[in-house]
């Protein structure tokens, strides 16, 4: 894979209209943004551009308008959280592709910066219409991707435009981050995959299975294995119908050398409430109105001693409901200590996809991990071993 950053251009970029594609699609409510991680990773390729005295023109979707204008997704409260963020004044377009974006980008001086309203007002977004990105392309000169987190979907938008096109700062961090733990990794390599369903993980455990040197499994989705074995699960989350896929993930772990660890005990209790009365005891003794909501201390530290000698761990998904305390024990106590032999420089640790941002802030362990994606689909499917359409457009 050869994808170029437009760090490369440096010097050449002066006086030239470069059409960035963002990830801004944030949640927000009274036009306040709740999570300001996806803005505040693209300020890298923004400050570089800006100090390249290159004229910026920013696209960027939120939500799912179907090809409609829907008011309450406009882009429009963001240039003063863009400003806030990112220290530079933006200046916004009510429309995308015509004559109005077209002027106010012609207008635009060096190192200005403009944003246009969101993409998926229009149809041809989604539907990846030439004619759609044609219009987008008489914007610039060149294009920018740093979406990853959109680069899974084959929209209009994330194809190039038929530009010079070249990967924003944050998307070829991304990209690096990813390879190097799941494709070229320093072994041995281990993922810790958590999560409610085995249905809704299993793609990406199959395809881990050929690239970890160990798996560890946690939350609901253990359960069903327990089941497979012939254990009680009592009232624990458990999908009857996976047994056979279970089975021949098990198989295939010993076919492909990959050790699988599961619990060896739990938090279990019989309401699943913040507070709940539990109690701790082995996989095999889980009670008939009993849930194993969380791991216990003991698979903690089995956990722990199976990764004393790993040298990066890939991480997806929670161990436990630890939405509600006190069954976020497992997870914090995990992410607390895979985030300390990280930021010790010991072992290279990358997280993501789904609740696994939520859970390693809850543990307050993000900060720490070498790399956090806030991509969701996109980390998922790159785990899954799909090829991403955007990062396939970028790659010549």
């Amino acid at each position: 894979m050869t994808i170029h950053s437009i760090e490369e251009q440096q010097g050449t970029l002066n006086g030239k209209k470069i059409i960035v594609r963002l990830d801004l699609d944030v949640p927000f409510k009274d036009g306040e943004v709740l999570d300001t991680a996806r803005i505040e990773r693209a300020k890298n390729t923004i400050d570089f551009l800006v100090q390249e005295k290159a004229k910026i023109i920013i696209i960027a979707h939120a939500g799912r308008p179907k090809g409609k204008v829907v008011d309450d997704l406009s882009l429009s409260f963001l240039p003063p959280v863009l400003k806030n963020l990112w220290g530079y004044d933006v200046s916004f377009c009510d429309e995308t592709i015509g004559d109005k974006p077209q002027k106010a980008a012609n207008d635009l001086e060096s190192g200005q910066i403009l944003l246009l309203e969101n993409l998926r007002f229009h149809a041809g977004e989604e539907a990846n219409d030439p004619a759609f990105s044609k219009a987008l392309s008489k914007l610039g000169e060149i294009y920018v991707c740093d979406a990853f987190a959109s680069s899974h979907r084959a929209h209009a938008s994330m194809m190039g435009l038929g530009l010079p096109n070249f990967a924003g700062l944050n998307l070829l961090k991304e990209v690096k981050s990813l390879t190097t733990t799941v494709d070229n990794p320093q072994k041995p390599v281990a993922a810790i995959i958590g999560g409610a369903k085995v249905s809704t993980k299993l793609t990406i455990i199959k395809h881990l299975v050929t690239k970890m040197d160990m798996i560890i499994l946690g939350g609901g989705m253990a359960n069903t294995f327990f089941k497979a074995q012939g254990l009680n699960v009592g009232k624990s989350l458990c999908e009857p119908d996976m047994l056979d896929e279970v089975m021949a993930i098990t198989a295939l772990c010993q076919q492909n050398r990959c050790k699988l660890i599961l619990p060896i005990d739990g938090m279990m209790a019989t309401e699943f409430a913040a507070g709940s009365a539990f109690r701790e005891a082995s996989v095999e003794d889980i009670q008939g109105e009993e849930m194993m909501l969380d791991i216990g201390k003991k698979s903690v530290r089995h956990v722990i001693d199976a990764l004393a000698e790993v040298k990066t761990i890939l991480w997806n998904g929670p161990m436990g409901a630890f939405e509600i305390k006190p069954f976020d024990h497992g997870t914090t106590a995990l992410a607390q200590y895979v985030g300390e032999k990280a930021k010790s420089g010991d072992i290279v640790a990358v997280g993501g996809g789904g609740d696994t941002v939520s859970a390693l802030t809850n543990a307050g362990a993000s900060q720490d991990f070498t790399y956090i994606s806030t991509a969701g689909g996109a980390f998922l499917e790159w785990l899954e071993g799909k090829t991403l359409p955007a990062i396939e457009a970028l790659d010549r």
